[in-house]
């Protein structure tokens, strides 16, 4: 049995909050958001109308105040939290806490969730890394992003993308990925080349639906300013103007990929994604992405973004099915 905590080693906050209605969203449906807080941080949680009380280790109640102050100005703000926004909160709130003032609950560290607005949502980054990504694709031209599945490498970046297209900053959204096979033929397939095709750009659709409206997607891919094709389709191409995304990258050879990275034209911007650890390239051949970063380091205009298990947001046995493999490999 765990030794319980000294009474001395309990600290209690009091948070006030003026809006009732604000506060129950805050909490969520039969206290959700509460149960989550309670959950991950081993604290204790009482609420009686707008006033919250907060019981537990003194770091872990810093921790959970600083969430609870700033999605309450997320919904000052017009916006809807969920389970997901109170877990993306507390890993930002985690990764910059002092260890030290935290038990007279100083403020914490300064860096707000980045977000990306388009006409259909608004997504908010639910990790320190998704943060520092979103911040690289504002500033950088060509961003190489890793790490394993789960992590928003692709989400993000069609969110970015859809964003600066609505924004008018760019003329073309350019989506990729290699049609690596992976047991059929594209040849034994039925149907046309893009009935062929579709089934690898699929997780590009789903992105794109997700961040925009349907009928601004279809006029996009009608009127040719949304491209989704096959990796091949890039060569003797120069892409001006543009965002343009190259997904599963892990899965190009190394001059397949410097064949799309000089594909980069003026005023546009590149983002390479993929998973090192899930590489489906026949036995022998070398992946073109770890090269890639290798090569291209401390480039100036060029950032790399690394992903880890603990980064994943999507279902919580995701990030374990991660670790499994990891400790397996």
């Amino acid at each position: 049995m765990e030794p319980q905590q000294s009474l001395e080693d309990i600290d209690r906050q009091v948070i006030p909050f003026e809006d009732n209605r604000l506060v129950a969203d805050l909490l969520g449906e039969y206290d959700a958001n509460v149960a989550v807080l309670e959950e991950r941080l081993d604290i204790e949680i009482v609420v009686h109308g707008n006033v919250v009380t907060l019981a537990g280790d003194a770091g872990a109640c810093a921790v959970a105040k600083d969430v609870l102050t700033r999605l309450y100005r997320r919904l000052e703000g017009g916006e809807t939290i969920g389970p997901g926004d109170i877990d993306g909160a507390i890993r930002h709130a985690q990764a910059e806490a002092p260890v030290a003032d935290a038990k007279n609950g100083a403020a914490r560290g300064g860096g707000e969730a980045a977000q990306i607005r388009t006409r259909k949502r608004l997504i908010t980054s639910r990790s320190p890394t998704q943060s520092a990504y979103v911040r690289a694709l504002e500033t950088a031209d060509l961003v190489f992003s890793t790490g394993p599945a789960g992590t928003g490498k692709t989400y993000l970046a069609v969110a970015f993308a859809a964003a600066c297209l609505e924004r008018g900053l760019v003329d073309r959204l350019i989506l990729s990925r290699p049609a690596v096979e992976a047991g059929e033929r594209l040849g034994f397939l039925p149907g046309d080349m893009r009935e062929k095709v579709d089934p690898y750009l699929r997780p590009l659709y789903d992105a794109l639906y997700d961040v925009l409206p349907p009928e601004r997607v279809e006029r996009g891919l009608a009127n040719g300013i949304i491209e989704i094709a096959p990796l091949a389709f890039m060569r003797g191409r120069t892409l001006s103007h543009a965002i343009v995304i190259l997904d599963e990258a892990q899965n190009c050879s190394p001059m397949q990929l410097k064949m799309f990275l000089t594909r980069l034209g003026e005023g546009s911007k590149m983002v390479v994604t993929g998973d090192p650890t899930q590489i489906d390239l026949p036995d022998g051949e070398r992946s073109g992405l770890v090269q890639a970063i290798a090569l291209l380091n401390g480039i100036s205009g060029i950032a790399h973004i690394a992903f880890t298990k603990a980064d994943v947001v999507r279902h919580d046995l995701v990030s374990k099915i991660v670790a499994a493999y990891e400790k397996s490999d």
